[in-house]
């Protein structure tokens, strides 16, 4: 990880959904989604020492979410609330006063963006922030669905590529819904989104 950028108490770190259920062994395993903790684990200890916001999103499904196979999603069981598959890595070093933010535990309701359904924009908000950085699992829905909201809603996002890992392996695929605000920095491990 490269720090070129300074972080100060208008900036906040958002760690996606790096739960056991995405890492290897476990019931949605994004490839080498293990890969990302050491580099989050630095961005964590960054941010703490500014004293900027530390949040971690988590799918936090019920047994019966639309996006499971069984109740005609895409998807097989993962993140039951309570269980080993829904807990965060145990590896990831998140502070005590990180502030988790569950999502998608609606039965009825997709949501992949950690702004979806929950008080993270107003919780932001609250603290001053006006820029998040982003990284976590997996980029190509999770990731790339809250930094487009976190856009939407009026924050500087920016992408940390050396901090996030995708389900689809395919180079660039990601991008595409990105390309409208994507401008990728001399620093490759950042990708601000103006």
């Amino acid at each position: 990880m490269k720090k070129e950028f300074s972080v100060g108490k208008t900036d906040a770190l958002i760690i996606v959904d790096v739960q056991n259920d995405f890492c290897p062994g476990g019931a949605l395993p994004v490839p080498e989604g293990d890969q990302v903790v050491p580099v989050l684990n630095d961005y964590i200890t960054l941010f703490r020492k500014t004293k900027a916001g530390i949040f971690a999103t988590r799918d936090w499904h019920p047994p019966n979410h639309v996006s499971f196979k069984a109740q005609g999603g895409r998807w097989p069981p993962h993140c039951v609330q309570n269980t080993e598959g829904a807990k965060f890595h145990p590896d990831l070093k998140l502070p005590s006063d990180a502030t988790v933010v569950s999502k998608a535990m609606e039965p009825r309701k997709e949501a992949y963006s950690g702004f979806d359904g929950t008080e993270l924009a107003d919780t932001l908000k609250t603290q001053g922030a006006t820029r998040v950085f982003v990284g976590g699992l997996a980029t190509d829905y999770c990731v790339k669905n809250t930094v487009l909201d976190a856009r939407k809603l009026g924050f500087e996002a920016v992408l940390l590529l050396d901090a996030t890992s995708g389900i689809n392996a395919r180079p660039g695929m990601w991008q595409k819904p990105l390309s409208r605000w994507l401008k990728v920095a001399l620093n490759k491990a950042l990708c601000p989104i103006f």
